[in-house]
C-alpha cells in the first residue's frame, strides 16, 4: 500500500443465515467479515474491524445470504446482440450491447460465468479492473468450427478459407473461428490461448441455431480433435465441446475432452460413461420457448433437444455424472433476463440444495479445470468460508425452500456484492 493511502473499509453483514455453497441446510445468526476482496470470517458471535481499520455494517435483519450465482455456459457478445446485429451492426456497438448485458448479469446475481464464445478477454480486462460493472469471465474467445460446422456462420455463397476466401462477419469479430485440418486447428487453439482463453471450445456436432449442419452431424474428425486436446493441455488447460449426440459425445470421449457442453440427445449408456470417464456433463434446462426460430427446421431441432433434457438429468442422477448449470442463451437480447428463469428451473431436476451447490461450488469446481489458465486461482469461488473470494448475495426469503425466488433478481436480491465491492445495496 503506498504511503499515506487509507485502507479500504472492512466490511460486516451481520445477522444472517448463511448457505456456504456446499451444505443441505443454511446456519442461522452470523456475521461474516469482508477485508478487501475476500471473506475473514464467518462467526457465530459479532465480529469488527481491526484498530485503527472503518468498517461499515450493514443489518441482514436474518435473511439468507449466499455464494454469488455462477453460469457455466454463457455467450456474453450473444446474449446481448440479435443476428442481425452481428451480421450489420458496427463493432462498437457489438462492444457496447456486451458492456451492458455484462452489468445486467451480474446484477442478476450472477458473479461468475464462463462464456463459451466470443472476444471477452478484452471486457474482463476492463470489469476486472473496475472500469465497468459484471461477472467474472472465464473467456474462451471464439468457439472453434469446421467448415458447415455448428459456428459457421458465413452466408452459403461465400468461399472458405482452404479454397482462399476470407473470414466470415463472425471469425472477423473473434466470435467464431472456422478452420478445417489438423494443421489450422492446432493454430486456431494457441491463437484463441494467446488472446486469453482461459479453455477451450470446439463445436463437434449440429445444432439448433446453426443453419447448414444437422443434429446428427459429426464434425471435426478425431485426429482433429485430438490435436485440439493436445495444444489445450499443453497450456495447462482443457476442451469443451458443443456437442448433443451419442455418437458425438463418445467421439469426444475418446478424443480427451473434458467438458460435454449440452449432451440432450445422450442415451442412459453414454451418460453412464461420461459419468464412468470423470467429464463434467454442462447442461442446460432447456425449454421450447427459451429460444425462438424463425424457419421450420431449426425450430424442429429445437423441439428434439429440448425433449432430451429430463431423460439427461435423471441419468445423470443416477449415474453421478458432474453435471455444472448453464444457460446458452443466443441471438435473442430481449430473452436473455430468462438467465434467472432458467437459474431456477434447477428445481425442477434437483432439490433446492442440490440446485444451489450446483450454481455456486459446483460451477466453481468446473472453473478451476482451468488450472494455472484459471484467472481468478489465488481464491476459492462458490463459497463462502473465510479465505475465499466476496461473492455473495442477500435474498430476501430462503430459496432452500423455494428456488423460484431466484427468478425475480430485482425483487429478492437485496445485496449483491462481488470482490468485496457492493454493485447492490436495497436494504
Amino acid at each position: 500500500m503506498p504511503e499515506g493511502a487509507t485502507a479500504k473499509p472492512r466490511l460486516v453483514i451481520r445477522n444472517v443465515r448463511v448457505f456456504d455453497g456446499l451444505s443441505d441446510s443454511a446456519v442461522d445468526a452470523r456475521d461474516v467479515l469482508i477485508d478487501g476482496d475476500r471473506i475473514t470470517a464467518v462467526s457465530d458471535s459479532p465480529v469488527g474491524g481491526a484498530p485503527g481499520q472503518d468498517t461499515v455494517e450493514i443489518d441482514g435483519g436474518g435473511r439468507f445470504l449466499m455464494p454469488g450465482l455462477s453460469d457455466a455456459h454463457v455467450h456474453l457478445m450473444g446474449n446481448a446482440n440479435s443476428y442481425i446485429d452481428f451480421v450489420m451492426g458496427a463493432t462498437g456497438l457489438l462492444v457496447a450491447n456486451t458492456l451492458a448485458e455484462a452489468k445486467r448479469m451480474l446484477h442478476r446475481g450472477f458473479t461468475s460465468v464462463r462464456d463459451m464464445g466470443g472476444d471477452t478477454a478484452p471486457l474482463k480486462t476492463v470489469i476486472d479492473r473496475g472500469d465497468f460493472e459484471g461477472p467474472r469471465i472465464f473467456p474462451s474467445q471464439a468457439m472453434i468450427s469446421q467448415t458447415s460446422g455448428h459456428g459457421d456462420f458465413a452466408f452459403v455463397y461465400e468461399t472458405p478459407y482452404a479454397f482462399g476466401g476470407g473470414p466470415s462477419r463472425t471469425d472477423s469479430i473473434g466470435f467464431t473461428r472456422t478452420v478445417d485440418g489438423v494443421e489450422r486447428v492446432l493454430t486456431a487453439v494457441r491463437e484463441q490461448l494467446r488472446k486469453g482463453a482461459s479453455q477451450i471450445k470446439l463445436t463437434i456436432g449440429g445444432g439448433a441455431a446453426s443453419m447448414y449442419d444437422p443434429l446428427y452431424t459429426l464434425q471435426f474428425t478425431p485426429d482433429e480433435m485430438r490435436a485440439a486436446v493436445q495444444a489445450a493441455e499443453d497450456y495447462g488447460t482443457y476442451v469443451a465441446t458443443h456437442v448433443y449426440t451419442v455418437p458425438g459425445i463418445t467421439r469426444a470421449i475418446e478424443a480427451g475432452v473434458r467438458s460435454i457442453e449440452h449432451g440432450h440427445l445422450a442415451d442412459e449408456a453414454t451418460i453412464a460413461l461420461i459419468g464412468e470417464k470423470g467429464i463434467w456433463l454442462s447442461m442446460q434446462p432447456f425449454a421450447e420457448d427459451d429460444h425462438h426460430y424463425p424457419d421450420p427446421d431449426r425450430a424442429d431441432k429445437n423441439r428434439q433437444i429440448c425433449h432430451g433434457t429430463e431423460d439427461v438429468y435423471t441419468w445423470a442422477k443416477k449415474h453421478g455424472v458432474k453435471v455444472a448449470f448453464g444457460t446458452d442463451l443466443l441471438l435473442e437480447p430481449e430473452s436473455a433476463a430468462r438467465q434467472s428463469v432458467m437459474a431456477a428451473r434447477m428445481g425442477e431436476f434437483y432439490s433446492n440444495a442440490e440446485a444451489l451447490r450446483m450454481l455456486t461450488s459446483g460451477n466453481a469446481e468446473l472453473f478451476e479445470m482451468a488450472g494455472d489458465r484459471n484467472p481468478y486461482g489465488s481464491a476459492r469461488l462458490g463459497v463462502i468460508a473465510p479465505g475465499a473470494w466476496a461473492d455473495v448475495l442477500l435474498v430476501d426469503g430462503d430459496p432452500l425452500d423455494d428456488i423460484s425466488l431466484l427468478s425475480d433478481p430485482e425483487q429478492n436480491l437485496k445485496l449483491i456484492i462481488k470482490g468485496g465491492n457492493v454493485f447492490k445495496n436495497t436494504l
